[in-house]
């Protein structure tokens, strides 16, 4: 089993610590399980071929599904999209950080295998103490799948993440529960309407204060 590290998310001291001590299994290539504002996440450097193979592996996850990306701040977007369209900023602005995953036309910084060969990325940023100050010490995107093996509920504490994939990872951040267990809402803006892809913790109702978006 990796190591765990339990962090208080008030504390400034432990969760810097945390967060460097992460940077460090991912700058290797390892695999992190750490805590966001939905559910914990895998993490793994998203421009590492080698690292994002490794989640690919330990979670059996089909071979077409692509993987999630988070990173720390707006620029993250700009890094892995093609652009960053206008009309997505109000949007952006009003749910990143938060539990919102967006779906675009990828650049070609982004390997083939995060989006499964697909030509778009489905990035979020996060809006938990923790997860940000992690992305923030590594300072480069990392694939973030939930935590859990391909086909088992999406864990909200490190006690219902299964042992098997426990035992494959390098680092475990344990911040308690997370509070909401419930997965991003997965939208699709490669078109307009924008389309939900999954449902999640917005409500369509929530989004289209910002965007026109079709269910």
């Amino acid at each position: 089993m990796g190591r765990i590290i339990q962090v208080a998310s008030d504390s400034p001291s432990s969760l810097q610590d945390a967060a460097q001590k992460a940077s460090g299994v991912l700058a290797e290539g390892g695999l992190v399980i750490f805590p966001t504002e939905t559910v914990y996440g895998l993490a793994a450097d998203a421009l590492s071929e080698g690292a994002v193979r490794r989640v690919w592996e330990v979670k059996g996850r089909p071979p077409d599904k692509p993987l999630p990306v988070q990173v720390a701040d707006v620029g993250g977007l700009r890094l892995l999209w093609r652009e960053v369209p206008e009309d997505l900023l109000p949007l952006i602005n009003a749910f990143m950080p938060g539990p919102l995953t967006l779906v675009y036309w990828r650049s070609a910084l982004v390997p083939d295998i995060v989006t499964a060969g697909a030509d778009t990325v489905g990035v979020r940023i996060p809006n938990h103490p923790v997860a940000l100050a992690l992305l923030r010490a590594f300072g480069r995107p990392v694939v973030a799948p939930s935590a859990n093996l391909s086909g088992e509920e999406p864990p909200s504490r490190v006690e219902g993440i299964s042992p098997q994939l426990l035992e494959r990872v390098d680092l475990v951040i344990d911040a308690g529960d997370t509070g909401g267990g419930i997965p991003s809402t997965v939208l699709d803006a490669t078109v307009r309407p924008a389309r939900i892809l999954r449902a999640g913790a917005l409500s369509p109702d929530e989004l289209r204060k910002y965007l026109d978006v079709d269910v």
